[in-house]
């Protein structure tokens, strides 16, 4: 299954480094379970957003290890796939931007041509392939009708797609120059969390599964929220959203989690359902 990740470092611009690629601690061969793109989100001193995309095994990318070594922002976001929807490509190549905020998703939305109906003007903003890109535009033209809230947003267009169309999963986070959040529906796969208190010691943080990699000598002393699909190291704090469970993080830190989806999906799919590509992208 594609790997998301998503870090704040509120008020304080912090450094991190994303071992997305081929390293000694076994990320190639990790890697190799999402063969489909490459790409990480971060943000400028001046909330700026720049975005790094490639759409080719992460093992076989150094370019892009290259440039994503040591980068500086308040939020990040970065998305290691397994294409499910749509073309190998770089328009298909997670994050995604919209109206400065950037998205990544792991799941499968189905009845896609009648999303695209339900976006109207709103499918200009979509320029590739996925499922994924079309929920963000969804999220982004929800949003822009209440006004940039996009809390508010993000739930009108959960609420839509659980109650209209087929679903398999539905893991997102999103990211603007201060904000972070992230919904996990329904439990189909796991989305962690661990809010981060100084320790006097560096951010270490590898993924059980290798996928991906986070360290950071500034977090010795600064507090950070993570967001993961999977614990990324033995830290006991970790703990998993629950099924329809929104996560939002302020500029400050403050952290507030809202169960939206407390029922299961209208038409919930099951692997058996998926064919290709899709099954093999939610079981790798």
């Amino acid at each position: 299954m594609c790997r998301l990740f998503g870090m704040t470092g509120g008020p304080q611009r912090v450094s991190a480094t994303f071992w997305l690629l081929e390293a000694p601690d076994s990320l190639a061969r990790q890697s190799r379970r999402d063969p489909d793109g490459t790409g990480l989100g971060v943000y400028d001193a001046a909330g700026a957003p720049t975005v790094i995309r490639d759409p080719i095994a992460a093992y076989r990318d150094r370019r892009f290890a290259e440039q994503a070594r040591e980068v500086r922002s308040r939020t990040f976001i970065a998305h290691v796939r397994f294409a499910s929807t749509g073309a190998v490509s770089v328009e298909n190549t997670h994050p995604f931007l919209l109206e400065r905020r950037l998205f990544a998703h792991n799941g499968v939305i189905q009845g896609l041509d009648e999303l695209d109906a339900h976006l109207g003007d709103a499918l200009r903003m979509v320029h590739g392939e996925t499922d994924s890109e079309r929920f963000f535009a969804l999220v982004t033209a929800e949003t822009a009708r209440r006004r940039g809230d996009v809390t508010a947003g993000l739930i009108a267009a959960a609420r839509w797609v659980a109650a209209e169309l087929p679903l398999f999963a539905l893991n997102v986070i999103l990211v603007s120059a201060t904000e972070l959040w992230a919904l996990r529906y329904p439990e189909t796969h796991d989305l962690q969390v661990l809010e981060r208190r100084p320790r006097g010691r560096h951010l270490d943080h590898a993924s059980a599964a290798g996928s991906i990699r986070v360290r950071s000598g500034d977090l010795a002393d600064r507090p950070a929220v993570i967001v993961a699909s999977e614990p990324m190291d033995e830290d006991p704090g970790w703990y998993s959203l629950a099924s329809g469970e929104l996560l939002h993080v302020g500029p400050d830190l403050t952290v507030r989690r809202e169960l939206i989806l407390p029922d299961p999906p209208a038409y919930p799919l099951t692997i058996e359902d998926l064919q290709g590509r899709a099954a093999a992208s939610q079981t790798a």
